[in-house]
């Protein structure tokens, strides 16, 4: 019996690719923004999350625009800037990596990276994991190329190896998560 729980508990190893024109979209006049899971009017109740992972949006704002002042509760919000200036929170806060900012949450880990024509990484072996592709492209092993845009979501799924493009690399934020 206690076999039989512990196999319906643990989750089946998955990689599953959510390229970037099949993510949801909200379109304003001063934001063009991609969402990984269900966000503002778009709702799936099967899209909710992953792990401890509730947002991650590719968001391109209009200069001079931006969000409105707007609460957030028992949040981390980090944001990679790929061209120009936000200003968000001042401040930000995980495990004292060095060279890290650190965040409030033990369970996660953001790293993000440029790799080099051809370079290869692995993913982080965690329990669960997204991976975006903030730039250029790069081989997955397990599921194909990938491109800018592109999300991928980990379960149990290893340490798999990601390889930029040849010709001009990549640029990747992998989220390790706890649960």
């Amino acid at each position: 019996m206690r076999e039989l729980l512990a196999e319906r508990m643990t989750p089946s190893p998955t990689i599953d690719v959510r390229r970037a024109e099949d993510r949801l979209a909200t379109r304003l006049p001063w934001l063009d923004s991609h969402h990984s899971f269900s966000f503002s009017r778009h709702y799936d109740p099967a899209n909710t999350h992953h792990g401890l992972l509730l947002v991650s949006n590719d968001d391109v704002v209009r200069a001079g625009t931006g969000f409105s002042t707007h609460p957030h509760q028992d949040m981390e919000i980090v944001t990679w800037v790929l061209e120009g200036e936000l200003e968000h929170n001042g401040s930000a806060s995980g495990r004292g990596h060095d060279a890290a900012i650190s965040i409030r949450q033990e369970g996660a880990v953001l790293w993000g990276g440029r790799l080099r024509p051809g370079e290869t990484a692995a993913v982080p072996d965690a329990r669960s994991a997204h991976l975006f592709v903030a730039r250029g492209a790069l081989t997955l092993d397990g599921a194909g190329r990938l491109e800018a845009g592109d999300a991928v979501r980990f379960t149990e799924a290893g340490a798999p190896s990601i390889t930029a493009d040849p010709a001009d690399g990549a640029e990747v934020l992998i989220w390790e998560l706890a649960s």
